[in-house]
């Protein structure tokens, strides 16, 4: 049986949990450059999933939070947890590895809430609106004045840009997955969540870790606070309110925040590595603002459906 169910995002979820997802995320490129200083790619995200894991685990067994009931949900959070924890960011970061430069890399991502508002129709059933498609269009314009202005778009090898693009399509893949497969279903505790998602990512980044990297780390206070941000604040906070974000709304209107990324991760950068961004950069992140507003408030054209079927 369906049923029609229509969701009215709360003040939080309509502006607190946004706001706070795109500062932490956004700070994410910053303590991730501080962290690549001491230790390689896979090695720092084979750190970090550990770590998360370990940290969340004794929180499991003290709260005595539910495993997930049956293969459906296992196969479901271990999907998003390989496209978003192992794809999106082992790639991306072994793209940048291979010369690709970080401008190219946002450049890419940027993409992300158009992929998102060209698929979404066909696999949620969410059409978007004349505005938000307008929103959309602005919040790109804005993203990429933001990243032209202000870096060199160098593409490195053809390996690590086809390494960005996978990671694209990815982080796509894996908001559109968890929005057809998790809306409106009460699913484990997100604390579960990030425990099975990161357990994914860390199955699979080690084996890479080993074969093609050092696995040498300087320790340093700058490295153990840049992983410590890494774990609490962008594995567990931002990825656990993305994908509560994307349950209660619509996947584009979730994803067109991440045309605010660069802009943000341009500002924090000022502060905590001294970077400057110029002033077309500051039109272009008014422009983004104004597109996410734009697709944030549009609404949809089709009122979401949810499967009230047993899951086996």
């Amino acid at each position: 049986m369906t049923t029609v169910i229509h969701t009215r995002p709360g003040l939080w979820w309509s502006w607190g949990a946004p706001i706070v997802f795109i500062l932490l995320w956004s700070s994410g490129f910053s303590f991730g450059k501080i962290g690549l200083q001491y230790a390689e790619p896979l090695t720092l995200l084979s750190l970090r999933y550990a770590c998360v894991v370990i940290a969340l685990l004794p929180v499991q067994y003290a709260l005595r939070l539910r495993w997930p009931a049956s293969r459906r949900e296992w196969l479901n959070i271990s999907v998003v947890g390989l496209l978003i924890q192992f794809v999106y960011f082992s790639f991306s970061y072994v793209g940048m590895k291979q010369g690709v430069s970080a401008g190219t890399v946002a450049l890419i991502v940027s993409l992300q809430p158009i992929l998102v508002g060209i698929c979404a129709p066909y696999l949620t059933g969410e059409r978007q609106s004349r505005q938000q498609w307008v929103g959309l269009a602005l919040g790109l314009a804005g993203a990429l004045i933001v990243i032209v202005s202000g870096s060199s778009l160098q593409t490195g090898t053809w390996t690590g840009l086809v390494l960005v693009v996978i990671s694209l399509f990815a982080l796509t893949g894996g908001v559109l997955y968890e929005r057809t497969k998790s809306a409106g279903i009460v699913g484990p505790h997100p604390v579960t969540t990030n425990i099975i998602q990161c357990a994914i990512g860390l199955i699979f980044c080690v084996p890479l870790a080993l074969l093609m990297e050092t696995n040498r780390v300087d320790l340093s206070w700058q490295f153990g606070g840049a992983l410590a941000y890494l774990v609490f604040c962008n594995s567990i906070i931002t990825i656990s309110l993305l994908l509560a974000m994307v349950r209660r709304q619509q996947a584009a209107r979730v994803s067109a925040l991440f045309f605010l990324v660069p802009a943000c991760a341009s500002v924090v950068a000022m502060f905590m590595l001294g970077e400057t961004m110029p002033p077309a950069g500051w039109t272009g992140m008014t422009l983004a603002v104004i597109g996410v507003l734009l697709a944030s408030s549009g609404a949809s054209s089709q009122a979401k459906q949810v499967s009230t079927d047993p899951v086996p």
